[in-house]
């Protein structure tokens, strides 16, 4: 892949447990041969223990910074990896919404996979969206305002920012190529 997102910044928010290994890895790793400076953002400092499937000990992801450190008009781009702990656990922070609806409200890019459209909800930016998820959450989004749909990935540009929403672990090559796109 050629440096296409060179002089750009992307933050990967993330709690720092619970989220999924490999949609928090392929994004990063993806981004960053793409040219990105990708940033990781998490609660705590130290590092960020994934699961894999929810279940199983992934690979741990170096921190680079602490989140509530973070504001809108440094970065190009939002990645909220999923997992259903790692979703849960940002659902439910302030600081984590603050900062979601700073970057939605900036006119930039927003991208969530599989459980983490939940910050989404608690945003209020479902609300008017064509989006997916990992389909245990459809009526989550659903009584949020969403219309959901069972794609890989779906694009909508309708509110002010891009809103880039993917199901699983299976679509994170579109995923990421969505994301890519929206920053070329």
């Amino acid at each position: 892949m050629t440096s296409t997102l060179e002089g750009r910044t992307i933050l990967i928010l993330t709690s720092n447990f619970g989220t999924e290994t490999d949609e928090i890895q392929h994004p990063l790793a993806a981004l960053r041969e793409a040219g990105a400076q990708v940033i990781v953002a998490a609660p705590e400092a130290g590092s960020v223990a994934t699961l894999q499937r929810d279940r199983e000990p992934g690979a741990d992801v170096p921190v680079d910074t602490v989140y509530d450190t973070v504001k809108a008009k440094d970065v190009d781009a939002l990645v909220l990896p999923g997992g259903t702990l790692n979703a849960d656990t940002l659902r439910a922070d302030e600081t984590a919404q603050f900062l979601v609806r700073s970057v939605a409200a900036a006119g930039k890019p927003v991208a969530a996979i599989c459980h983490a459209p939940w910050l989404l909800v608690e945003t209020g930016l479902a609300n008017g969206r064509t989006l997916t998820s990992v389909p245990t959450i459809r009526t989550d989004l659903v009584n949020a305002g969403g219309e959901w749909t069972d794609q890989e990935v779906v694009v909508d540009d309708t509110a002010g920012f891009r809103l880039i929403t993917s199901r699983t672990p299976d679509d994170l090559d579109a995923f990421t190529t969505a994301i890519i796109e929206a920053l070329r």
